[in-house]
């Protein structure tokens, strides 16, 4: 069905240049018969026929050379509506939108046409790097933002500094915030330059047969300090699976987790890390008693930058890039993490990972 179209306007352009013959010929017919008979003179049957197939070929060059300009001006105007939209990609300005059937009331007949296909390519390629600039402007924009926060308290809080008459209690409260908004900015610029390099794919990916369990039992312990503190119940269950996997990198995303875990459980709450093996992946599951995340939410926050509860990411001193960088290690692993949460009843974190990713 596919070559339909394109048959019908072979078939179409062959048909309009034999009626173009036709009555070439036709009229050359009646135009030698015409003076013929002026000059009272009738020609052998060859001869008359030489003459009517010369003159009908030069009644059709004549036609043709009539309606060569205005073909040649539609396909100028064509070429022209092309260079000028590239011309504006090239500027930055992304609303191109061709129209693909060049005007034609045969859409249908064109679409297969190298030039419809041109078109199209042109008006995709308009609307990615639309869709990629806006992405980016967003992403300057929540940079600004996060940057621009801590530095206006820095700064806030080293001019009361100049103040000789501030009492030591708050002086060194001033001195902690500033200690604070800083930490907030090394980790940005670590997770912004982590992220880098991760998208442009210099990170260097090296899997290599290791105990997942015994990875994740020894990233809980390390943060015992941060969930001991909280007074949080520590449940984990892991079966003993081997993964080929990049460790370096998987440890970022379960340090992620496990951090994400213990900030938004609360005081005396419980968090749960499961592994599992099931056919040719390990099923990880890290689980909180936290507040929950809500369902509008949940579609977006693997979004860079995208905060659930800004007042309390703000507190935690989050950037909202911790998931962003899970997300993007474990489908460098080709595998897939999720989120379920319910408002109230605590979020559940979920990584399917192949044992092999070679």
């Amino acid at each position: 069905m596919k070559r339909k179209p394109g048959f019908l306007h072979i078939a179409l352009n062959v048909l309009l240049v034999v009626c173009v013959v036709i009555l070439s010929w036709t009229a050359a017919f009646y135009i030698t018969g015409f003076l013929y008979s002026k000059v009272a003179w009738e020609p052998h049957d060859l001869l008359a026929f030489l003459i009517n197939a010369m003159l009908g070929f030069f009644i059709f060059g004549l036609a043709i050379s009539i309606a060569g300009p205005f073909v040649k001006r539609r396909e100028h105007h064509y070429w022209s509506e092309l260079i000028d939209a590239l011309r504006r990609i090239s500027r930055g300005d992304f609303r191109v939108n061709l129209d693909a059937g060049f005007g034609s009331a045969h859409n249908n007949q064109r679409q297969n046409h190298p030039y419809a296909q041109l078109v199209n390519s042109i008006n995709d390629m308009a609307a990615n790097l639309k869709v990629m600039e806006e992405l980016r402007q967003e992403f300057i924009s929540n940079v600004s933002h996060e940057i621009g926060s801590p530095l206006t308290s820095i700064s806030g809080f080293a001019k009361a500094l100049k103040n000789e008459n501030l009492d030591r209690e708050r002086r060194q409260r001033y001195l902690t915030i500033i200690e604070t908004e800083c930490l907030r900015l090394s980790k940005l610029s670590d997770n912004l330059m982590k992220l880098a390099v991760l998208d442009s794919e210099r990170h260097p990916f090296k899997p290599m047969p290791y105990r997942l369990d015994k990875q994740l039992i020894a990233l809980i312990l390390t943060c015992e300090p941060q969930w001991e503190a909280k007074k949080i119940e520590m449940d984990v269950d892991v079966e003993e699976v081997e993964v080929v996997a990049d460790e370096d990198l998987m440890s970022q995303v379960w340090v992620n987790l496990i951090h994400n875990a213990i900030k938004f459980t609360p005081y005396s709450g419980k968090i749960s890390v499961v592994l599992t093996r099931s056919g040719d992946q390990a099923i990880i599951r890290v689980a909180d008693t936290g507040s929950g995340i809500a369902e509008k939410d949940q579609l977006r926050i693997f979004e860079r930058f995208y905060k659930a509860d800004k007042s309390r990411e703000r507190t935690s001193g989050g950037s909202g890039l911790g998931l962003s960088i899970a997300q993007k290690i474990t489908e460098m692993h080709h595998g897939l993490i999720s989120v379920s949460s319910k408002l109230g009843e605590g979020t559940e974190f979920k990584v399917l990972l192949p044992l092999n990713v070679r």
